[in-house]
């Protein structure tokens, strides 16, 4: 007779043994690395979206809307905070906060747009649309305290052609605006008549010489790090002089640029390398410290290959090596491992050589994190790991304080037992290491 009255087990995709969460942590397990509908290594899209939409009411309206700010302010994420809030829109005791949540979470005007497309979408995916339903009292509150947050600046750069338009949400929600100056602005919208920005986008698509935009952003310093980055390749290909670039690259604002930002900005542009990585270890300084002996280990198998996005040129190897860049600068004594189908140990070079080392380092076969742990992990030393959480053996529990950096969104990890897990790639996983011990201490 098969026994019912046992425990069910949960296992990776790679058939590791591994760890059931609450409600709480695996919706802030999908959320913190899901760009929402994007398929994964693992995972497609869809059911990431699904499995959202099934924690939600799980899991307390506080914390829910919590996470959704938390993934919008900290990670950075844009699309899957808005799945968030319309999924709290559908149950009674989440709908009381849906407004305060969504105004604090829209931060771009064109998000709002987004926000009702997803409003309006089928569970099963954006492209599955379903008949215009009421959008509720909660949702429309919140849409009407975001629009008064946008100048004209901003709506004009983000009113684009679209299902829904920015000016459909003005007459959707009846807003009222701030003031009368505000009132002109939003008259000027509904007519059509906003003055188009003075953006690269703008810029380049005016048919305009691309080279003399180029160089006259950048005199300007209108061209932000972000975009001085993304463009480099079509700087290159309009021939702007390359003392221009560099000056640029050099004067650029490092603060809100992460290292992996660089490493992806390099592979399409290596010509610029050494001015990159000059600014990428510029961006470095100042971040907490972490004291004592560090040992970094970064999964290369081969899942970790594929791109973040459809529209992403970075891989998730990039952003783990980023990370990897970023410890290498703060740890006091530090040694650095990959590991797939074996372990390896990487000299602790820095910037782009550290990359170099960990990428080519060995071939990208199957993930055997466990065999490394085992082998690697030393008592008194921080053990950090950064993966995408699979594994084909089972990984036993850090000899003392182990990081488990969790690049994914697959439901279930392998970070057992006494593990720290934290869930997404951010540069702020570092100082938070370096804060919890604080606390700790």
């Amino acid at each position: 007779m098969v026994k019912l009255n046992k425990i069910p087990r949960a296992f990776t995709h790679e058939g590791a043994p591994g760890k059931r969460f609450t409600p709480e942590t695996e919706l802030k397990r999908a959320l913190m690395n899901c760009l929402l509908w994007e398929d994964q290594f693992y995972e497609d899209g869809v059911c990431i979206a699904q499995r959202i939409a099934a924690l939600v009411p799980q899991v307390d309206p506080a914390r829910v809307a919590a996470l959704a700010i938390e993934a919008r302010e900290q990670m950075k994420l844009r699309h899957a905070p808005l799945l968030v809030v319309r999924e709290m829109a559908r149950h009674e005791k989440h709908r009381l906060l849906v407004a305060d949540t969504l105004a604090r979470v829209i931060q771009r005007p064109d998000e709002m747009t987004e926000l009702l497309a997803i409003y309006w979408a089928d569970a099963l995916g954006p492209m599955q649309q379903r008949k215009r339903q009421p959008v509720s009292a909660q949702i429309k509150k919140g849409l009407a305290r975001a629009l008064t947050k946008f100048d004209a600046y901003q709506l004009a750069k983000y009113d684009r052609d679209g299902a829904v338009r920015i000016r459909d949400v003005l007459f959707l929600v009846h807003a009222k605006p701030k003031d009368s100056d505000q009132g002109k602005v939003w008259k000027e919208l509904v007519d059509g008549t906003l003055v188009s920005p003075d953006t690269w986008e703008v810029s380049l698509s005016s048919g305009k010489d691309k080279r003399e935009s180029f160089e006259r952003l950048i005199a300007q310093k209108k061209l932000g790090g972000l975009a001085l980055l993304r463009n480099l390749r079509l700087m290159q290909k309009a021939e702007v002089p390359r003392g221009i670039i560099a000056g640029a690259i050099d004067a650029m604002r490092t603060d809100r640029v992460l290292p992996y930002r660089f490493i992806t900005a390099a592979r399409y542009a290596p010509d610029f390398e050494p001015e990159l990585e000059s600014a990428m270890l510029k961006s470095i300084k100042g971040y907490a410290r972490l004291a004592g002996r560090t040992r970094l280990l970064v999964d290369v198998s081969g899942s970790m290959g594929g791109a973040l996005s459809a529209q992403s040129e970075m891989t998730r190897l990039e952003a783990a090596c980023g990370l990897a860049i970023l410890a290498r600068e703060v740890c006091d004594e530090v040694e650095i491992f990959t590991f797939s189908s074996k372990t390896v140990k990487v000299p602790p070079r820095r910037g782009f050589a550290l990359r170099d080392a960990i990428v080519n380092s060995q071939p990208h076969g199957n993930t055997m994190l466990g065999a490394a742990v085992s082998e690697i992990d030393r008592k008194g030393d921080r053990l950090v790991v950064f993966t995408d959480e699979q594994s084909h053996d089972k990984v036993p529990e850090p000899k003392g304080a182990g990081y488990m950096i969790n690049v994914a969104s697959a439901r279930h990890g392998v970070g057992n037992g006494p593990w720290k897990r934290v869930d997404g790639f951010s540069e702020a996983v570092i100082a938070w290491i370096a804060a919890s011990e604080e606390t700790m201490h």
